[in-house]
């Protein structure tokens, strides 16, 4: 597409416009009509799993083709190894500044914890999942109880064990290897040109997810818990322009250029409140920035479990806003507790609706310090913090695959100042490719 054809190309068919109008649309009909409003939930929870069903089946294409085209195989643990130290650098970083963001402004004070009473049972459930996720639990449940039962239930770390294993041992068969990696390079082809197509549902997905969310929350949660809301978007938002942002910097690239650049996927989030709607579509992006499809195939995939930094920031925060409106003091001890005990509670917490509450219910089920029923009074406003989680740990991982990437020097700087500068791939409603639009 020619830069002058692009400018011919109406607004109202570029898909991020049709995803804020069906967000906004959404969000007027949930709080004019509530009741209507919760009935458009099915749409949002249709186009999640059309996604999700996907998921499974481009992360096991993409890490074995790229574990399996690599020669040097010292080099997939060498990757490995700097996303996790990143990851980990990273994470502590966004749990300290929700730590800080409770202490600078004090969002649970003079907050009234009554309310928790009327969500005893709604939070014993939450509870009760929190103790099914256990340390050791979690680390079990990695491994699938068969080969297929990973992608069946579309658990992410199953998924990426099972990736690994086959990419090594397709890399060890020679020629026969390459035959299989090349089959491999076809097939994950032809699944993104079907994401290609269901992309085209985003505006519908966005417009069902919002109206539900306001409809069924109301817009009066929203305003009763303010404080921590407008709290966490805040941290949440300087997080991403001043930490992430340096490390852009650093790396040689914008941040703010690199969220333009991926806006589709940032708005397809926030209006469905699930990161993973936006991986296939992150992954391709991150392609044609110039990063090898190796080390984004490794990176993004290891990073929605690892490298949460939306989800970080919301635990500590929110663990600290419970203890200031239950009137609960926590020592400098009890923090770095509550530091510690995140860093391992959050591993393995998707992007999905709830289960960044149920990390938390997790984490306070181990600090007894704070009551569990307390955890009442953000059942309300979760719906609407989990779409900044989601937006916030989309961003954490493209920047951290770029930043790998060029640790790896495997970054084509002279492609990833290019694409940035010329923004997003031109998405339109009347293409056949919604991935693979001709950059302007």
């Amino acid at each position: 597409m020619t830069e002058a054809a692009k400018g011919r190309t109406p607004l109202w068919r570029q898909l991020y416009v049709q995803v804020l109008a069906a967000i906004v649309v959404g969000a007027v009909l949930g709080a004019v009509a509530p009741d209507l409003g919760k009935a458009m939930k099915p749409l949002g929870d249709a186009f999640i799993a059309l996604i999700k069903m996907m998921i499974s089946p481009v992360i096991f294409c993409t890490i074995v083709h790229g574990i399996g085209s690599m020669r040097d195989m010292g080099k997939v643990g060498r990757i490995g190894v700097k996303a996790i130290v990143y990851f980990e650098v990273v994470s502590t970083l966004a749990l300290g500044m929700g730590l800080l963001a409770a202490h600078l402004l004090h969002p649970g004070l003079g907050f009234s914890s009554t309310a928790a009473a009327s969500t005893a049972q709604t939070v014993a459930t939450y509870v009760a999942k929190a103790h099914d996720n256990g340390v050791a639990a979690h680390l079990l449940a990695i491994i699938p109880k068969t080969f297929v039962d990973a992608f069946a239930t579309g658990d992410l770390l199953q998924v990426l064990l099972l990736s690994i294993l086959t990419g090594f041992a397709v890399g060890q068969l020679g020629e026969v290897g390459q035959k299989v990696t090349d089959a491999i390079d076809v097939a994950a082809h032809v699944l993104f040109k079907i994401i290609g197509i269901l992309v085209y549902l985003a505006p519908i997905g966005a417009f069902g997810s919002m109206a539900y969310t306001v409809g069924a929350f109301g817009v009066g949660s929203l305003v009763n818990l303010a404080a921590l809301v407008g709290t966490f978007y805040l941290t949440a938002a300087l997080f991403v322009v001043l930490v992430l942002g340096l490390i852009a910097r650093l790396s040689g690239f914008s941040i703010l250029r690199f969220i333009a650049y991926i806006r589709e996927e940032v708005l397809i989030v926030l209006g469905t409140s699930s990161s993973e709607t936006a991986l296939p579509g992150l992954m391709r992006k991150l392609e044609k920035l110039g990063a090898t499809d190796s080390v984004v195939g490794l990176v993004v995939p290891t990073g929605y479990s690892f490298n949460l930094d939306g989800t970080n920031i919301y635990m500590t925060l929110s663990i600290l806003f419970l203890a200031q409106a239950t009137g609960t003091h926590l020592s400098v001890g009890a923090e770095a507790t509550i530091v510690l005990i995140s860093m391992l509670t959050s591993k393995g917490a998707s992007g999905v609706t709830g289960a960044g509450f149920v990390t938390l219910a997790a984490t306070l089920a181990i600090v007894p310090d704070i009551p569990i029923a307390s955890l009442g009074m953000l059942l309300g406003v979760d719906r609407f913090m989990s779409q900044c989680r989601a937006v916030t740990n989309l961003i954490g991982n493209g920047v951290a695959t770029l930043v790998v990437s060029r640790w790896e020097n495997e970054l084509d700087h002279a492609t990833l100042a290019t694409e940035l500068a010329g923004g997003p791939p031109g998405v339109v409603m009347d293409e056949p490719d919604v991935q693979e639009a001709e950059s302007p």
